[in-house]
């Protein structure tokens, strides 16, 4: 059965809009308080918490509303990382944490992330229960125009100092290097929250940009979705290395020294080398998504370990990792998983980490990922007006059968409808440009083919 409220990343959408809209998120508070009851006892209590966006504050105070209306108590440290949220649902015995916030869209959007009381997102069986638990609900209201709350949840600051204590025992223990430059992009969101606090652990010259929220500025054209603030920053400061977090810093993005960027999978590479030297990495293998680079792969295979693909979504990449007893995955993305530290993807940590290894080996971040071959890679996004199964789009499916064969071990094809938004993606990746060029034009073709003899035909789009 499919999800049609939550996607890869919890309930998304634009503040106000259906699916977060006042009544369904009162729905989405009800439901799961009541849930949470009925599987883990009356005396249940949630951590809230929210990214800067305008609309955080009267979703916050909306879902407190009705997750008090069940009977189950609530408290909110306010602006907080999502991955501090997660630690504080383990470290303060929370029934759940619930985090509000978009992560890299812009600021009219906002989003409901649930985890459990262990720290990792709910299970892909338990959304669909609450799913089922909404829609029945919503089914009995009769749905008129509500007005936001204009209540504001009151906040308690102290309640992030164990997660702020967790990221300060790691910045402590960095080899100092005195006269190191680093600049930090907290894209006006959740980062701001921590990060002058974590970094100021370590003896560098740190310079902050994108640390001035005012609820309608993040990710806008700051974080790790506009790196070229970044880069240009760190190049006119002649720093040895950039990050960048987004929105609610689960995901950590790099610029080397020369002002080049360094995304996800040149972390992996750089982490699961210093683990495995340090005889910390668990698993012999790193755990990776259906978009990483196959450059990340072969040059994982040169240090004999094993490069395993999920679906994409940090979720699918831990689920794997507990299976096989990894202990590194993540995403192109930014969405690193240091399982010894975290039960998600952690942009403040993912930068200690990195800090932790540049230090330790005495080695610039370029200098680290500089073997990692990145093969040429292109995604078309196509908007649909419904996931119609693939298999049923005859033409594009013979055309991906044939490029397939093709290209073959000099590459890959990966087709899949997004989890958040109407799209089909396709993604080519090859040894060269024009490879990906080739396939992905014939790709494109077919699929523009198969769609107009699809419903809704001429409503579809290609854009990259």
């Amino acid at each position: 059965m499919e999800k049609t409220l939550f996607g890869t990343d919890g309930i998304r959408g634009v503040a106000g809009d259906s699916p977060l809209d006042p009544t369904t998120i009162a729905c989405v508070g009800r439901c799961l308080g009541r849930h949470l009851k009925k599987n883990q006892g009356q005396n249940c209590r949630v951590l809230i918490g929210q990214d800067t966006r305008e609309s955080g504050s009267w979703i916050v105070a909306t879902l407190s509303a009705a997750l008090g209306e069940v009977g189950v108590a609530v408290a909110s440290p306010g602006i907080v990382p999502t991955p501090g949220l997660a630690y504080l649902a383990v470290a303060g015995k929370y029934s759940a944490a619930v985090m509000v916030s978009a992560s890299h869209n812009p600021f009219q959007d906002n989003g409901i992330k649930i985890f459990g009381s262990d720290g990792y997102k709910l299970p892909d069986a338990v959304e669909l229960e609450l799913e089922a638990e909404i829609h029945c609900e919503l089914k009995g209201i009769r749905r008129v125009p509500v007005e936001p709350t204009s209540e504001i949840l009151p906040t308690d600051r102290t309640l992030l100092q164990p997660y702020l204590n967790h990221l300060l025992e790691i910045a402590r223990s960095v080899k100092p290097l005195p006269g190191r430059r680093a600049i930090i992009d907290c894209a006006n969101g959740a980062a701001t929250a921590l990060a002058r606090e974590v970094f100021s652990a370590i003896p560098y010259e740190w310079v902050y940009i994108g640390d001035r929220p005012d609820g309608r500025n993040i990710n806008l054209g700051c974080g790790s979705m506009h790196l070229e603030l970044l880069r240009s920053c760190v190049k006119q400061a002649h720093a040895d290395f950039g990050v960048a977090f987004d929105g609610d810093a689960d995901r950590a993005l790099f610029v080397d020294g020369g002002g080049h960027v360094v995304n996800g999978d040149g972390v992996l590479l750089a982490a699961a080398r210093y683990m495995q030297r340090t005889g910390t990495l668990r698993g012999s293998a790193v755990i990776g998504t259906v978009m990483t680079n196959l450059g990340l792969e072969r040059a994982l295979e040169k240090e004999d370990l094993a490069l395993r693909r999920t679906a994409v979504g940090d979720k699918y990449v831990l689920d794997e990792m507990i299976r096989c007893g990894a202990n590194l995955g993540g995403e192109q993305s930014g969405h690193i998983i240091f399982s010894d530290n975290a039960t998600t993807g952690d942009g403040l940590l993912t930068a200690l980490e990195m800090v932790t290894i540049m230090a330790a080996e005495s080695r610039p971040l370029a200098d680290l990922v500089k073997d990692l071959h990145v093969y040429p890679q292109k995604i078309r996004n196509v908007p649909v007006r419904e996931r119609i199964p693939i298999e049923r789009l005859v033409g594009f499916q013979k055309q991906l059968r044939a490029s397939e064969e093709r290209l073959g071990a000099r590459g890959r094809i990966v087709v899949r409808y997004s989890g958040t938004e109407l799209l089909l993606r396709i993604m080519v990746e090859a040894e060269t440009v024009e490879l990906v060029d080739e396939h992905i034009a014939a790709l494109e073709q077919a699929l523009a083919g198969s769609l107009k003899a699809a419903p809704n035909a001429g409503k579809h789009r290609a854009h990259a």
